[in-house]
């Protein structure tokens, strides 16, 4: 599968089956070879590029089933982390939601 093949897949939550939006990157840990997480921007950006500049990170072990048209995703009101842009934040984020 390659990543183009997620970009166009609709996420969506089975918790309360609301759609979160399309795959707009993957986060890979290069060093085990492995998909760490799927990116879904927020959904008040205006394709991709305009808006607050917020992202919601799935953790790959959060993702229930990948189909045809959709990936179906396992997330409790308190994981729709919203995650800021700019590279500095990360390193804030990671240390509170990271394993």
């Amino acid at each position: 599968m390659k990543i183009s093949d997620f970009q166009t897949k609709d996420v969506i939550n089975i918790v309360d089956g609301k759609k979160l939006g399309q795959v707009s990157d993957l986060e890979l840990d290069l060093r085990q070879g492995t998909i760490e997480s799927i990116v879904v921007p927020s959904h008040n950006r205006f394709f991709g590029m305009f808006g607050t500049g917020t992202e919601l990170i799935v953790p790959w072990r959060n993702i229930v089933k990948i189909g045809m048209d959709v990936i179906l995703v396992k997330l409790d009101d308190s994981r729709y982390n919203q995650v800021p842009e700019e590279d500095d934040d990360y390193a804030d984020y990671y240390a509170k939601y990271r394993p």
